[in-house]
């Protein structure tokens, strides 16, 4: 054990971070990774005073350059090193210093689908980097906003509370449905009252500095209560915390609703067998349509009717209650959701390819521009898919999608009616009215709520 690993330890009062490196410049800083930090730190506090300061000045302040008071030594504190460093650098300081993420995939020989560590050459290998590179993989799998702040959540927890001196490093999983971080160290606080929200004994309290100055983390402490707080909304299962001794280790599972396409296998395996038992409990003692939420059992539902799209093949332009033969259909507007493939559209009498289509008789541009239209709705298709296959979703869940689909171009109620197989007002009763009070969509024609071409578009968080 060199000397700066003995001090790291031996420091008082949790304060191991600020150690300050006398021997270590600015030279052995990552200057990419310090000019991202500098804009991440403006685009938060955009006048803040500290944005005009040389780079040595503003690494003071943040915490990853230290002065000695004593005598005119300066130089990195441990939190700088570990934070805007390098790896190999970092390690010649704390040797058991390591960082991972993978994600499992059983079908590969190797099990897993991605991989990269801090050791590997391709990148910096500094923790800063590693958060904002395995965030952008985390956030590829989550379909909730909830989830994804719970995930960046323990991501961040993982780097600000892991003992940089002992074994182990920090490893961020993702298995199926779940995902793992862990760290080296214990929590300095019961986890009871971690969960409680009280102010936390923070190990390393500079990096925590560093990422609050940038809205990375909140107030101290609160991190697991925000965790708690949001699992109902978030995730499938509880958050899962497990610490270990000999060595120190903490290990956070979580399991997030994932995007539609990952969602299906996770929720069938785990809580498709309790939605089942609910809706026939339901259907058993007649539960009303605001109970079944919003139009399930509707006898002229989509999925329910003997000449429902599912069902029967040519049923949607045969049958008089279908969706193109209504005047006021889905697929007779200018602004109609081109359902692709399984759908409407690609049926031998479908609007798009009969003869008396106004589609046979539009310019290249106007084919170019219902191309694109096409490509927008088979993604609005595709996005709507776990509302079309679970008849009873979370509200948080449903609102979720209804902003996503109506960010992606105005959509209007019976195109979102479609998309997402609800009664239209079912939606408006219990959805639309919601959001647009929050101010997560807004009316296409505000002035004129019954404008017969009136739309809802989504509101994109700034």
């Amino acid at each position: 054990m060199n000397k700066y690993t003995h001090s790291f330890h031996e420091r008082a009062n949790g304060l191991a971070d600020s150690f300050i490196l006398e021997h270590y410049s600015l030279s052995e800083l990552n200057f990419e990774t310090v000019s991202h930090y500098r804009e991440q730190f403006a685009r938060a506090k955009p006048g803040h005073p500290w944005n005009s300061l040389e780079t040595k000045e503003f690494l003071y302040k943040i915490g990853a350059w230290g002065k000695l008071r004593d005598s005119s030594k300066e130089g990195l504190t441990l939190a700088g090193l570990v934070m805007f460093s390098e790896e190999r650098i970092i390690t010649e300081v704390l040797p058991q210093y390591f960082l991972e993420y993978r994600e499992y995939d059983g079908a590969k020989a190797a099990g897993w689908a991605k991989r990269f560590t801090s050791q590997d050459g391709t990148w910096s290998g500094n923790a800063y980097d590693f958060y904002f590179r395995v965030l952008a993989e985390l956030e590829r799998h989550v379909w909730l906003e909830e989830g994804r702040a719970l995930l960046a959540e323990a991501l961040a927890n993982a780097i600000v509370h892991a003992d940089y001196g002992e074994e182990g490093g920090i490893t961020v999983e993702k298995e199926d449905g779940a995902f793992r971080f862990a760290n080296p160290g214990r929590f300095r606080l019961p986890i009871e009252a971690a969960m409680a929200g009280q102010m936390s004994n923070l190990r390393n309290p500079n990096i925590f500095k560093m990422f609050l100055l940038i809205d990375v983390c909140k107030r101290a402490g609160s991190g697991l209560k925000r965790m708690h707080d949001w699992q109902e909304r978030a995730l499938v299962q509880p958050v899962d915390i497990l610490q270990q001794m000999n060595p120190d280790r903490t290990i956070v599972t979580l399991c997030p609703l994932l995007f539609p396409a990952e969602a299906g296998a996770t929720i069938e395996t785990e809580i498709n067998e309790s939605l089942q038992q609910q809706e026939q409990a339901w259907i058993e003692h007649g539960a009303d349509q605001h109970d079944v939420d919003f139009g399930s059992n509707e006898a002229n539902y989509v999925n329910k009717e003997l000449n429902s799209v599912i069902i029967e093949q040519n049923s949607v332009n045969n049958s008089t209650n279908s969706l193109n033969r209504e005047a006021s259909s889905v697929k007779n507007e200018v602004d109609s959701v081109n359902i692709p493939a399984c759908s409407v559209n690609k049926g031998k009498n479908s609007v798009n390819k009969t003869p008396n289509s106004v589609n046979n008789a539009i310019s290249v541009d106007e084919r170019e521009e219902e191309e694109r239209n096409e490509a927008i709705d088979e993604r609005l298709w595709e996005m709507a898919e776990l509302a079309r296959r679970k008849k009873r979703l979370a509200p948080a869940v449903m609102e979720e999608m209804i902003v996503r689909l109506c960010c992606e171009r105005p959509l209007r109620l019976k195109e979102l009616a479609t998309l997402l197989e609800r009664t239209p007002d079912g939606l408006r009763t219990n959805y639309l009215g919601k959001l647009v009070d929050e101010g997560k969509i807004r009316l296409k024609y505000p002035d004129q709520p019954n404008h017969p071409r009136q739309a809802y578009i989504g509101v994109k968080e700034r």
